[in-house]
């Protein structure tokens, strides 16, 4: 049996990037990173543009202008000026290449064909240069670069329609157990609703990690080695629930076994979640972890977290971690390290009742886990702990 920090060190040892890349439309491209950078088809804006309402003019040294034409956005014309000339002018038009300065509409006074501005104004005031953004062939978005609803805006006004993104993985989930009934079906004595499945299939779509397959096998060693062995052939990250202890029906540990999948470390000194498994087979990485719902959940959020954020590329791979004052007691028993469901609010955090590893019930309210180390054995109202905060 290993330490936490121990464990955490070993599933950040061997999760490493992904290294492949996935063409994405750009409007599906979303919340990914990008593979490789991204160079600007075309200047941004891709001509003098205006500011805003108003006028552009041909610069003299009066004040007095002639109005002869207007320009809206979208228009392709070009109206030539001479000095002292004039055209009506709205916000992301062309500017004539005539003209060299743009003077808002509240500066100006119109009578007829004729505006008056109200005082004197600068060259190139109140114009876009061509490339003011960007220049045709420069970097737009650089690798690694998260495609936020900003950078698809961004990269859609390049005119840009695919994009090399940083693949995600393809995650299987296994669940284990006879007992294990799909809801929607009759629930006969010694029966229970499966739910870990779809709980963890949530927490990854809640971390916007889409690629999951869910695959449900009895308690047969035959049939959950062959089953472990195409999920580990097809995907990146296999995670199982269940049948990873040492009953005489917890299949999983065996067949791992004879798949050769190597053990990189089995049980954790912590509570919840002591019978985590956590392993490779080539470039699979495998978690098998507890079937009690508390449990797996906490283990995914301590582990397959982290494994998730590795193979993504990314630097901060852990959950983040703050101080706060506890409003409540607690009494630890046992001498192993404990993770408690809690809520955390303004730099106070309340440590929830049912802390079973086999309870959901306050897990539903909880927006935080406390972390107790060993050498703590009981939280008293007021003390500082250790709170990790959970995905919103």
């Amino acid at each position: 049996m290993i330490t936490i920090s121990e464990a955490i060190q070993i599933v950040e040892t061997h999760c490493v990037p992904l290294f492949k890349s996935s063409l994405k439309p750009i409007e599906k491209a979303g919340g990914y990173q990008l593979f490789s950078d991204v160079m600007s088809p075309i200047s941004m804006p891709p001509f003098r543009q205006s500011a805003m309402d108003g006028y552009a003019v041909c610069l003299h040294d009066g004040l007095t202008y002639r109005l002869i034409g207007e320009i809206k956005a979208g228009d392709s014309h070009q109206i030539i000026l001479k000095k002292g000339e004039a055209v009506r002018i709205f916000t992301g038009a062309p500017v004539p290449d005539t003209a060299n300065a743009v003077i808002m509409q509240e500066k100006v006074t119109v009578k007829n064909l004729q505006i008056t501005l109200a005082s004197k104004t600068t060259i190139n005031h109140n114009i876009r240069p061509v490339g003011e953004q960007v220049k045709k062939g420069e970097l737009a978005l650089k690798k690694g670069t998260k495609l936020t609803p900003a950078a698809i805006g961004y990269a859609c006004s390049l005119g840009i329609q695919n994009v090399s993104v940083v693949k995600k993985p393809h995650i299987a989930i296994v669940t284990t157990g006879n007992e294990l009934v799909e809801a929607g079906n009759p629930l006969s004595y010694g029966k229970i609703y499966e739910s870990n499945s779809k709980m963890l299939q949530n927490a990854l779509y809640n971390l916007k990690f889409y690629d999951v397959t869910i695959h449900k096998v009895e308690d047969d060693y035959a049939k959950t080695r062959d089953k472990l062995e195409e999920v580990i052939n097809e995907n990146d990250l296999v995670i199982i629930s269940g049948g990873i202890s040492v009953g005489d029906y917890d299949f999983v540990g065996k067949a791992l076994e004879a798949l050769n999948v190597e053990t990189l470390f089995y049980q954790v000194k912590q509570k919840p979640g002591k019978p985590l498994f956590f392993g490779k087979k080539e470039d699979t990485v495998v978690f098998a972890l507890p079937g009690n719902p508390a449990a797996a959940l906490t283990c995914f959020y301590i582990y397959v977290y982290i494994a998730l954020q590795k193979m993504m590329g990314k630097n901060e791979v852990e959950l983040p971690r703050t101080k706060a004052k506890s409003l409540s007691n607690f009494i630890k028993n046992g001498d192993r390290p404990q993770f408690l469901k809690a809520i955390y609010h303004h730099g106070n955090v309340e440590i929830l009742e049912g802390q079973s590893s086999a309870m959901l019930q306050t897990y539903a309210l909880a927006n935080a886990l406390v972390y107790m180390p060993e050498n703590v054995s009981k939280i008293e109202m007021g003390n500082p702990v250790e709170v990790i905060l959970l995905p919103a």
